[in-house]
């Protein structure tokens, strides 16, 4: 019986909108894909890329950064940083061999539950379509 490939997700998540909307996802019942794996962070902006890299490596098929909109930063600008930050950090994953659409940044406030559901769930079907990671990166956590 062949099992079938479940993409493993590392979510950074603000602390004030986005895990508060992963919250509200939960409390309302509404589901989501489980294969993600989130940590909690003070802002999206307070995100290493290097934290990222490190996802990969470990074995994560794909990463997602959620924080406030921008504008509704709690720390007023720290998403306008985390924005710059990893607009800066895509072409260098794709010279790492790691394909841009296994990283994802989204902004989701505490009120958006079923926006949640739906990057998540949207997420985990591009992951599953790409499959599991190839290259050097790839190898470490099989």
């Amino acid at each position: 019986m062949a099992v079938e490939y479940q993409p493993r997700i590392v979510g950074f998540l603000c602390n004030w909108c986005s895990y508060a909307g992963a919250d509200m996802a939960g409390t309302s019942r509404i589901t989501y894909p489980t294969n993600i794996r989130i940590i909690r962070v003070p802002c999206s902006g307070r995100v290493d890329p290097l934290l990222i890299v490190k996802s990969f490596q470990m074995g994560a098929d794909g990463v997602l950064v959620a924080g406030c909109h921008p504008g509704d930063c709690h720390y007023t600008e720290g998403n306008y940083y985390a924005r710059r930050r990893f607009a800066l950090l895509r072409p260098f994953l794709e010279y790492l061999g790691i394909e841009s659409a296994r990283f994802r940044v989204e902004w989701v406030s505490a009120s958006e539950g079923k926006k949640w559901s739906q990057v998540v769930t949207s997420f985990t079907q591009e992951l599953t379509k790409l499959g599991p990671r190839k290259g050097i990166l790839a190898e470490a956590k099989r």
